[in-house]
């Protein structure tokens, strides 16, 4: 098995990161082996916790990018950090764009782990802000039920004995 340079993860992460510009579920399906795993480790409502296999991955994306009101416009404070396992990359990077039809601005931090062999990710684990991309869409009520129900109550301050 050859080794994966550190220019051919770069690569892999710029046709990545194009693929979420373009909103493209193909091209970034594409990317994956035919039995790759995208997981989504932080609880994010409304998404599985993992995609198995290139097609579950390009079905997923297709309905999550199509469904979000969310255009991106650029991908910024992307810093790659080569690991200490051969072929992995663990990516800083927030996702800025607007949303529709209001233009309203909207910034997602988030963190990939990308795993690749033999040019093709087999691997992703992906840290979203699922929280900042709720309140970024008037969904934090949704969220909220998703979670269970009704808001927390205020916090109250401790009681002591006289």
């Amino acid at each position: 098995m050859p080794e994966t340079t550190a220019a051919a993860l770069h690569e892999i992460v710029e046709r990545f990161h194009g693929a979420m510009l373009k909103k493209s579920a193909d091209d970034l399906a594409d990317l994956y082996a035919v039995d790759a795993r995208h997981e989504f480790p932080f609880l994010f409502p409304g998404l599985p916790a993992c995609f198995n296999g290139r097609e579950e991955i390009r079905a997923g994306y297709g309905a999550m990018w199509g469904a979000t009101p969310v255009e991106p416009e650029t991908i910024r404070d992307v810093v790659i950090h080569e690991a200490a396992e051969a072929g992995t990359v663990v990516v800083e990077q927030t996702v800025v764009g607007a949303l529709a039809p209001t233009g309203r601005p909207v910034t997602v931090p988030g963190i990939l782990v990308i795993r690749v062999r033999d040019g093709l990710i087999v691997h992703t684990r992906d840290y979203m802000d699922g929280l900042g991309v709720a309140k970024a869409t008037d969904r934090l009520p949704d969220l909220v039920a998703a979670l269970g129900g009704q808001p927390a109550a205020p916090a109250r301050s401790p009681v002591t004995a006289p």
